[in-house]
């Protein structure tokens, strides 16, 4: 009862904030990527070509909202209908939608992580704190992204794989929407399913994919043409990257795109590496949270609130950490205490609206992986916090 008071009060404060600030949201609708979803889905709802600039130009404008630069979704096709049932409503009441979707897929998300690996009640107000403080989440939120949707499914695999694999592997299709930013994940999906034949989970996520195409087909089925001519003239190979291989190429090969690959190749070789050495023993709630880090470091293309994917991974490293603690040593705090002062660095710097295109958050993925590191390096069997390491 006492939770259904508390829901019902959060409820009633957030439409209250609604209302008041209704004129706000509307006049910044067109400020977000909010827009290019919800286009993208009225648009394919209306049998149109989601992809088209010039149709995302006028149907913003029929719907009142003026845009300084034609965007529209970057996504592949398979990642569509998320955005679908946008196009049913205008884009205030999508908005709505978009961020009661999220902000419950946040949720959903951070209690299924607390059943996996928070299980020491003297440690849950902390996890929860580090969950929805942590800066890619909030990014999602403020900045209404698709991040939190991508973290969904790779909870729903890490929660359901050992018991319900063919779930498992069709959750994975949510993630799937940003495919390049978990590359090194996605092979090591691959590689357990063949070595330990896994069959389910690879056929999961088939059919879930499968079965998303054949949705856009529906609609609009000259989808992939349309996706190819959009990338062709998106021009990403000229715009710069706030991540590490986009500061790494600024810096010293400008020119040349394909720099932006290198971290990958060579991530996917430690990944191969890493797998083969430890595929006798392997469990993903345990070794997913390292090539995730590692993953999103080397990824080509990404953004801060795209890391919001890694929350199970810094949830875990978490953990680790505060059972191999030692009370009373300073020592042992430095480490979270770097962490939260960082992360309270991406949270400022969001607060006074730093774009996210800003060379500035090129780091923030090394310090994700940093925190993973060393938490990895600290896990150990732990019966008190109810672990399977």
């Amino acid at each position: 009862m006492r939770k259904l008071i508390k829901a019902l009060i959060l409820v009633i404060a957030a439409v209250c904030v609604v209302v008041v600030r209704s004129d706000d949201i509307r006049a910044n609708l067109s400020k977000r990527d909010f827009a290019e979803y919800w286009a993208g889905g009225r648009l394919l709802l209306l049998h149109q070509n989601p992809y088209s600039s010039t149709a995302f130009v006028e149907l913003l404008k029929q719907n009142g909202l003026t845009i300084s630069e034609a965007l529209t979704p970057r996504t592949p096709p398979w990642s569509l209908p998320i955005l679908l049932p946008l196009g049913f409503v205008n884009p205030f009441w999508g908005w709505i939608l978009w961020t009661a979707a999220s902000v419950a897929a946040l949720i959903i998300s951070v209690r299924l992580c607390a059943s996996m690996f928070g299980r020491d009640p003297a440690f849950r107000f902390r996890f929860n704190l580090l969950a929805y403080l942590f800066a890619p989440v909030l990014g999602c939120l403020v900045l209404a992204q698709i991040g939190l949707l991508l973290l969904l499914g790779v909870v729903l695999f890490l929660k359901l794989e050992p018991d319900r694999p063919f779930l498992a592997g069709a959750a994975l299709v949510l993630p799937f929407a940003k495919p390049h930013l978990l590359v090194l994940f996605w092979l090591a999906v691959f590689l357990w399913s063949l070595d330990r034949r896994k069959w389910a989970v690879l056929s999961g996520l088939a059919t879930a994919t499968v079965f998303a195409t054949l949705m856009v087909l529906w609609f609009d089925p000259a989808v992939f043409q349309h996706y190819r001519m959009h990338l062709a003239t998106a021009s990403i190979e000229g715009e710069f990257i706030p991540s590490f291989p986009g500061v790494l190429r600024l810096l010293f090969f400008r020119r040349h795109f394909w720099v932006q690959f290198v971290p990958l190749v060579l991530g996917v070789i430690w990944c191969c590496t890493h797998y083969l050495t430890r595929r006798s023993n392997w469990e993903w709630r345990r070794d997913a949270a390292i090539v995730m880090a590692i993953s999103v470091v080397c990824a080509p293309y990404g953004w801060l609130t795209d890391d919001a994917v890694l929350l199970p991974a810094i949830l875990q490293a978490a953990v680790w950490i505060y059972a191999q603690r030692t009370p009373g040593t300073v020592g042992a705090w430095l480490p979270p205490i770097a962490f939260a002062l960082f992360n309270g660095l991406l949270l400022l710097m969001l607060a006074f609206r730093v774009p996210l295109q800003s060379g500035l958050y090129f780091w923030s993925s090394l310090l994700w992986a940093s925190w993973c590191l060393y938490g990895y390096s600290r896990r150990t069997a732990s019966p008190k916090l109810g672990l399977v390491l």
